[in-house]
């Protein structure tokens, strides 16, 4: 249910009475569909879950293996998340023609205009020398992202 913004708690009531007052000041509920489709999720077959979960590990595994082909890239393995996090501050200060990158923000934008990949800067979650990677595609789409990434960093001097 990736966008949803869909969450609950099983806690004692103490503990769930807590969190209810501080989620009452940050949200004022879910609309319909979140809740039919959280409704699905939790009363429907687990299989499709369980396959999409094994599938999203062979991502990840692709998609650090191919990370850590970067040189001077420095990546930590995520827990639960579908997209990667490398720190990528080597290639600050460099440049490719007229492309000088000095942070994470124009990394990013070198990436989308040099490869033709989206990323995220990492000053969008508090850590300025990282960018953000998702690896919610397919496999094929995975490699030739990460080929384009690879290439466009090694234009950088």
């Amino acid at each position: 249910m990736t966008g949803y913004r869909l969450g609950y708690i099983a806690s004692n009531p103490t503990v769930a009475k807590a969190c209810e007052k501080i989620q009452g000041q940050f949200t004022s509920g879910a609309n319909a569909v979140t809740q039919r489709a959280a409704i699905v999720a939790l009363t429907s077959d687990l299989r499709p879950t369980k396959e999409m979960t094994k599938e999203f590990t062979r991502r990840r595994e692709r998609i650090l293996q191919l990370v850590n082909e970067i040189p001077h890239c420095e990546c930590a393995v995520p827990d639960g998340a579908f997209y990667v996090f490398p720190n990528l501050s080597y290639y600050f200060g460099k440049r490719n023609g007229a492309s000088v990158i000095e942070n994470a923000d124009d990394l990013c934008m070198y990436l989308l205009y040099d490869a033709h990949v989206s990323t995220v800067t990492g000053r969008a979650f508090g850590e300025p020398t990282c960018i953000r990677i998702s690896f919610a595609n397919s496999m094929q789409k995975i490699d030739e992202g990460m080929r384009r990434i690879k290439e466009a960093l090694a234009k950088l001097k």
